[in-house]
């Protein structure tokens, strides 16, 4: 293999701890969706934000103006959670050194996330000076796991998606790097067990970025 042009990360379970709780959000979401649709909901599998857009576009069906309310208030009740956890949030230990190894090694790096940039700011304050680039979801023409959310911070570094890897805690940030013709790490620091990356088959497999950057290292990528 090529070294690489670039890694891109996610943030929250990647670089920092998740504290965010999806379970309370959607429930949040569900309270909010009862008055607007006129039964409570009930959360499934489908992410928070996706899930909110499909409740929004129930309710714009039955009337406009109460579904872009709902999607108003929905969106605000996202980030005051996002929020809240941030604010309880921290970088793993290993995050400044691990980027800071990559600067040395002229691999250039960034971060895309679903979350909102206050949030993450909240926990890496400094996150513009350590990092190439970085888009979070409001930034982020389409989110991941479209690759529009990948290639948006590629454009930005300049790097090949074919010398490039996507590091993430989700199976989400797998596919959002296949997608986009990028290589593939799964990090296990989050949520996630190794046994949820298996269909994807990603290209390294690690506990977390300290234990995956000698891998890349012994790949003759970085």
């Amino acid at each position: 293999m090529n070294r690489l042009d670039a890694i891109v990360f996610d943030f929250d379970g990647t670089l920092a701890e998740l504290t965010l709780d999806f379970d309370l959000m959607k429930r949040k979401i569900a309270a909010l969706g009862e008055v607007f649709l006129g039964e409570r909901p009930e959360p499934d599998g489908t992410p928070a934000l996706e899930w909110l857009d499909q409740l929004v576009a129930r309710a714009m069906e039955m009337d406009r103006d109460e579904g872009l309310e709902f999607a108003s208030r929905g969106r605000l009740v996202l980030a005051a959670t996002e929020l809240d956890a941030a604010r309880e949030g921290r970088l793993f230990a290993f995050t400044r050194p691990a980027l800071a190894l990559l600067r040395d090694r002229g691999v250039a790096t960034g971060v895309i996330t679903r979350n909102i940039s206050a949030a993450v700011r909240l926990v890496f304050p400094d996150i513009d000076a350590e990092v190439g680039a970085f888009v979070a979801r409001e930034a982020a023409v389409r989110v991941k796991p479209d690759p529009a959310h990948l290639m948006q911070v590629l454009e930005r570094l300049g790097a090949d998606p074919a010398r490039t890897l996507m590091v993430g805690d989700h199976p989400m940030d797998v596919e959002t790097g296949r997608r986009a013709g990028a290589l593939c790490a799964a990090v296990t620091s989050g949520h996630q067990g190794a046994d949820a990356f298996a269909a994807l088959k990603p290209d390294f497999i690690a506990p977390d970025v300290a234990a995956l950057l000698p891998l890349l290292d012994e790949a003759g990528l970085i």
